[in-house]
């Protein structure tokens, strides 16, 4: 059986007023989290915004830090640390395998 887009985190499937709807958000604020670069979603060929899963559980993370007052260009940045956190656990889960498979 062929894996459907709903299963797969990364497939583009909501658009922004259901993002907004789902989350309570405004539309703008999904709009300004695309122009500062903290959420990029992916666009139709006619330039429609369409979020992913990903994407989603993203702003919803990023909705709690400026609930705390971080602002965008720090939230920004803290998302870039955590990508490069998770690249470098993965990198170090392999090595070790690597390793284990040495001795």
């Amino acid at each position: 059986m062929a894996k459907l887009p709903f299963h797969d985190e990364h497939a583009p499937l909501y658009s922004l007023g259901q993002v907004a709807e789902m989350l309570q958000v405004q539309q703008a604020y999904l709009r300004r989290l695309d122009q500062h670069d903290v959420v990029s979603p992916s666009r139709t060929t006619g330039g429609q915004r369409r979020y992913s899963q990903r994407d989603i559980m993203t702003v919803q993370h990023v909705t709690r830090m400026t609930d705390q007052g971080m602002t965008l260009a720090a939230i920004r940045r803290i998302l870039e640390l955590e990508s490069e956190l998770a690249e470098l656990r993965t990198e170090l889960d392999a090595a070790r395998t690597r390793l284990a498979e040495l001795e």
